[in-house]
């Protein structure tokens, strides 16, 4: 949503046969009913099959100088891009910046210096945020590690700025140094500055500095004045709406709040219009008192139920979204478990392999005979015996013997056979005995 003189512009979802993404309706007007949506800049624009034209609007913002900026998420033929139309020209297109990218943009916001612009675009569910510049005319990914943002907010125009952001599936709010990224930095890390109550989805900074914020699956806005000392405090509040993405705003040029509120509890979903001059509020109170509402009846314009009914779709697409999510990720972690299993299984397998089992009801002693290489005295002190509680080998023989084994050998049978072996370092002569105490 944003707002430029007597018009507003509004992101819509090209879902349920509607033809454009991207309309205007006027600010004001003498008759009671809904204002129709106007394709913008024109029907010519919004041709299918065309990466030259509006495929589908996400973020808008309007810069000092009267341009309209539409973040365009593509499709699948055609990259995501920035388009920048002129309004204070016929609305003429004065750029197309087409980004390296498919899809996964959500909002942006414009950092006006005195020698360039920036935008800087949040992709949802990404660990990295993206720079343009239009002085170059060029982008870049700036990598967020273990970061993935959902909302985006840019301080008052006092230096130095800072860049917000809310991070995925969480309710933290987050700032990144705006120097840094106008410098070109190619990685950043945001510092925690508070905690919100929900998952802000959609975040706006007003000139004074008062931080506003839509939460995901909740029905009403808070706000913080500051980030010194962050304290969330109500802004807006009604009973129950019965969707996930309930609000969108924007200020104009002179400080007014606009914001649309959907309302889904009553059968047929209800699209409200309201604004407030928020720059003018007691500093005692922050609620919002709409001074000007348009609700949507049975007897509307069916380009607004339409807009309705692209929101229900795109919220529940949204909901589809989270449980494939879900699912992948017990699939993939069923499936580490399991290889973890057959790996642990195939180790145990190749211990038992190299070791004999052990009684569990008596004790298993295993004699084995060594050559002590003692030519001197009788043939009765040549060997010794050595007692295992367990089953050795020799590096070069593996010693592999079956409990029932009983073979007895004399000295002599011994020192015959095995001298050849001795004199290779073999030091195991024969097999030994299965004994129970």
């Amino acid at each position: 949503m944003a707002v430029y003189g007597t018009r507003i512009f509004l992101s819509l979802d090209k879902v349920n046969g509607i033809p454009v993404s991207l309309v205007s309706l006027p600010t004001s007007s003498a008759s009671s009913a809904s204002p129709k949506l106007t394709p913008f800049p024109s029907w010519d624009m919004h041709r299918k099959d065309d990466c030259n034209q509006v495929e589908e609007a996400k973020g808008l913002q309007v810069d000092s100088v009267g341009r309209l900026w539409v973040l365009d998420k593509g499709s699948d033929n055609c990259y995501a891009k920035l388009l920048i139309f002129d309004l204070t020209n016929d609305d003429h297109t004065e750029l197309i910046h087409r980004f390296s990218f498919y899809f996964f943009v959500n909002d942006f916001v414009l950092d006006e210096t005195p020698n360039d612009t920036f935008a800087y675009i949040e992709r949802w569910n990404q660990l990295h945020i993206v720079v343009f510049s239009l002085q170059r005319k060029e982008s870049w990914i700036v990598e967020t590690p273990g970061f993935e943002s959902y909302s985006i907010a840019l301080s008052p125009k006092e230096e130095p700025r800072q860049l917000y952001l809310s991070n995925w599936n969480a309710n933290g709010l987050f700032s990144i140094s705006v120097t840094a990224l106008r410098n070109g930095t190619r990685i950043a890390y945001p510092t925690l500055i508070g905690i919100w109550t929900a998952m802000p989805y959609r975040m706006l900074i007003d000139s004074h500095g008062t931080v506003y914020a839509a939460f995901w699956r909740k029905s009403y806005i808070s706000l913080s004045k500051g980030f010194q000392e962050f304290e969330e405090q109500p802004f807006y509040e009604v009973e129950k709406l019965g969707t996930s993405l309930p609000f969108t705003f924007a200020l104009d040029s002179s400080g007014t709040f606009w914001m649309t509120e959907l309302n889904k509890t009553a059968g047929k979903p209800s699209y409200r219009l309201l604004k407030s001059a928020v720059g003018t509020m007691s500093k005692r109170s922050s609620r919002f008192i709409p001074n000007k509402t348009k609700s949507t009846t049975d007897a509307e314009e069916t380009s607004a139920t339409e807009v309705q009914e692209s929101s229900t779709l795109t919220e529940d697409m949204h909901q589809y979204w989270l449980i494939n999510m879900i699912v992948i990720c017990s699939i993939v972690f069923s499936a580490i478990l399991f290889n973890l299993y057959i790996f642990v299984f195939i180790l145990r397998i190749k211990k038992n392999y190299y070791s004999l089992p052990q009684s569990t009801n008596d004790a298993q002693q295993w004699s084995n005979f060594r050559d002590n290489k003692d030519d001197v005295g009788p043939a009765e002190v040549r060997f010794e015996e050595v007692t295992y509680t367990t089953t050795t080998r020799s590096p070069q023989h593996p010693l592999r013997l079956m409990p029932t084994s009983r073979q007895f050998f004399s000295p002599r049978d011994l020192s015959e056979s095995d001298t050849s072996d001795a004199e290779d370092g073999d030091i195991w002569r024969g097999v030994s005995s299965f004994t129970r105490d």
